[in-house]
């Protein structure tokens, strides 16, 4: 299976597209990033006062236990401490709750704005990839004799534009109901660079070593 062309300007362009392609996806995953970092700063005055009501907390709760410890009228003394400790609490929680919503916010803002770009440039351009690498598998399989030649040569003519057919012959269906091979070959080059192959070698197109040349 081949994923891009044999011919060199076909290719080209199929390389280009795959790194355009990858460069847009690439692009757009940064903006993503970007529009979470940004979000998510917004959380940050909810995660200082998160911290600094818990840090308080304890200490007020350290305290509380201190008086605490004062025979007789500890317990009293220590009821202010434990009721601003638990007002802390909630702040705490309220705190963490609201800096969580932001975060989760931060990272669904930033999705919908990567993956719309990213799934609309897969949508265009994997179904031509796939159908192309599909074509290609299913064409290395008619390539391994030159019976199989006359087949891509046939379907050149119905599927290449006129300006290429003529480009090799006047007459390319009567060159291909005649057999001429050099007709043939090119019309089926063609259409195996189409779907990324190149035809295949003959026996007669192997060049043999010289015999005089081994004996020297």
């Amino acid at each position: 299976m081949a994923l891009y062309a044999a011919s060199g300007r076909r290719r080209t362009r199929q390389v280009l597209g795959d790194l355009f392609a990858l460069a847009w996806c690439a692009a757009w995953i940064w903006v993503g990033t970007l529009v979470f970092d940004v979000v998510d700063a917004i959380a940050t005055p909810a995660r200082r006062t998160a911290e600094t009501s818990a840090d308080l907390e304890r200490k007020l709760h350290g305290a509380g236990d201190k008086v605490g410890q004062v025979p007789a009228v500890g317990d009293e003394l220590a009821t202010p401490f434990r009721d601003l400790a638990t007002g802390l609490s909630q702040i705490t929680s309220q705190a963490n709750d609201q800096a969580a919503f932001i975060h989760d916010a931060a990272w669904v803002v930033a999705i919908v704005i990567a993956a719309i770009p990213v799934l609309m440039a897969l949508a265009l351009r994997l179904p031509g990839r796939i159908r192309f690498a599909r074509e290609s598998s299913a064409a290395q399989r008619f390539i391994d004799a030159d019976p199989d030649l006359d087949l891509f040569a046939l379907r050149a003519m119905t599927m290449l534009p006129m300006s290429q057919l003529a480009g090799i012959s006047d007459d390319p269906v009567g060159a291909w109901r005649r057999g001429d091979r050099r007709v043939i070959d090119q019309l089926a080059a063609l259409e195996l660079g189409r779907v990324g192959l190149k035809p295949p070698i003959r026996a007669e197109q192997v060049v043999r070593p010289d015999r005089r040349s081994l004996e020297t």
